[in-house]
């Protein structure tokens, strides 16, 4: 990256529209300056207001001594600072570096420690979370030093050059098996993910999309790219709290969202309770899991509106696989296809692999999930080693994901390859199991996992927390699973917890259980 000056780019031009995450920003900041972008809570901000506000902190960051590649770390809840610092650090050559304020303050240390940011912008509220940080940097108060910092930088577009796969986002993984480690995320992924993704999901100018994620997480601060690169509206809100996520959804006629099924499910409970619903809105997108049948029915019928299914990870910037609205019938001649996670977009190439061979599977068997798109990520953060696991020499993602692939191209996913447990010879993959178990009226949660056997290799054991009130015995556990699984399949034992270990994103830590077994804790 060079320093040099740039002519400015022209509305409308092919050069404008490239791919370059500032060049969508530009452009509805000449074509539409007033039109609104970003609202939060009592404030509304216009396009021209955060081409203004990111060229600020773009100057600022500059003056404050950053260099193209640096890193800048916001800790901070969900608020349009992060996307004045998203495009302020893409301006500036910079990389933003969002820190998860779930995480403990040795886990936040570690990830500054790894990352080296020059410059951490944090909010008071949090500034416990830095207590075990020594990693020298630049510390800046947004709730006491922010607004000054920033606005007293020119507002002129410094204009750096920069390459579409230079790293603009660095968002570190949740680390279920270990350390986080953290996915460099380019120009030309972000705006791939805006101009072509937001597409496939009819956003347009007219579209006010609500997001609900944490914009530390892929599934927030990238999905929040839908609507504000097609000109449209982007509602934020602090935590996705379902009272929050429906007057947000009420007061800004929201027409598109994102959620996991979990908060779906607290959205539906309060729509039946309350019987307000709004009538705005147009699509819900889920995926983190899948969502039970029973929910897509209440969910249906409480909103009215098409849903869509999300598979993705934070290594391929994003969604890549879709379950469309047609594929929501459920009593359709399709009803199976709401067990998958639907069609790759026609942007990207899928591949089911046999991991240990490197060759495709036949239609219907199990392998893992590869593919390769302008979405994928540029690397893990000074990690060779993990970036050569995950990417292929000639560019496929390796997602660690099993999956079979039916005839007319639906995607079924089984399991991570690591949670696959092989007993006997044959392949049993705990989703499966855990679905049958989550049926039982008495589970409220359960985790599978393979625990040494000393005929079989392996055998699964299941880890259960049951609803309040309930009681169930492993007997019973046991013949339940058995009237509907293969009995090789079916768990040996079953252990009781009062909860289940999982991280600051909530996905189950298994690693954790698996520790505990073989401690001999269980």
């Amino acid at each position: 990256m060079a320093n040099a000056i740039v002519p400015p780019l022209m509305p409308g031009s092919e050069d404008e529209m490239g791919h370059s995450l500032v060049d969508l920003l530009r452009h509805h900041a000449a074509r539409s300056p007033q039109a609104i972008c970003l609202a939060y809570e009592d404030e509304a901000i216009s396009f021209q207001a955060l081409d203004d506000r990111s060229n600020k902190v773009a100057n600022a960051l500059i003056a404050q001594g950053v260099q193209p590649g640096d890193r800048v770390a916001l800790l901070d809840m969900s608020s349009p600072l992060s996307y004045e610092l998203i495009y302020g650090c893409a301006k500036a050559g910079a990389i933003m570096m969002p820190l998860n304020w779930r995480l403990s303050a040795r886990e936040i240390a570690a990830i500054v420690a790894n990352g080296r940011p020059r410059v951490l912008l944090y909010a008071a509220s949090l500034v416990s979370l830095l207590d075990e940080v020594t990693t020298p940097l630049v510390r800046i108060n947004i709730d006491q030093d922010y607004a000054t910092w920033r606005d007293a930088a020119s507002a002129q577009d410094p204009c750096l050059v920069y390459a579409p796969d230079d790293a603009v986002l660095l968002l570190y993984t949740s680390g279920t098996t270990g350390q986080p480690k953290g996915v460099m995320i380019s120009h030309r992924n972000l705006s791939f993910v805006g101009r072509t993704a937001a597409e496939a999901w009819s956003f347009s100018a007219a579209s006010v999309n609500l997001v609900a994620m944490p914009l530390f997480h892929i599934g927030g601060i990238g999905y929040g790219m839908m609507a504000l690169s097609q000109g449209g509206k982007t509602v934020l809100v602090r935590q996705a709290d379902a009272k929050t996520v429906m007057d947000a959804m009420r007061r800004h006629h929201a027409t598109h969202g994102f959620f996991v099924p979990t908060v779906i499910q607290q959205l539906v409970d309060r729509a039946e309770e309350c019987g307000d619903v709004p009538d705005s809105m147009e699509r819900m997108i889920y995926g983190g899991a899948a969502m039970s049948p029973t929910l897509l029915a209440r969910a249906l019928a409480a909103f009215g509106c098409s849903f869509s299914h999300a598979y993705g990870m934070t290594e391929t910037s994003g969604t890549v696989i879709s379950l469309p609205p047609e594929d929501h019938a459920l009593d359709g001649p399709h009803a199976e296809r709401l067990r998958s996670c639907g069609r790759p977009f026609p942007w990207v190439e899928l591949a089911i692999m046999d991991p240990a061979q490197g060759q495709r599977v036949a239609s219907g068997e199990v392998g893992e999930i590869w593919v390769r798109s302008g979405m994928n990520m540029r690397g893990y953060w000074e990690n060779p080693q993990a970036t050569a696991a995950t990417i292929t020499p000639d560019g496929w993602l390796r997602t660690g994901d099993a999956a079979c692939l039916d005839a007319d191209g639906y995607v079924y996913i089984r399991d991570r390859y690591k949670d696959m447990i092989v007993s006997g010879g044959e392949n049993i993959y705990p989703t499966e199991i855990e679905n049958v178990l989550h049926t039982h009226q008495a589970v409220k949660e359960v985790a599978v996992v393979g625990v040494p056997h000393p005929r079989w290799g392996e055998t699964p054991r299941a880890f259960v927390v049951l609803k309040p009130g309930e009681t169930v015995t492993d007997t019973a556990l046991r013949e339940f699973t058995r009237a509907r699984l293969a009995h090789y399949k079916c768990p040996t034992s079953f252990v009781m917890l009062a909860a289940l270990p999982r991280n600051a994103s909530g996905k189950v830590l298994k690693h954790e259980l698996r520790a505990l077994q073989a401690e001999g804790t269980t």
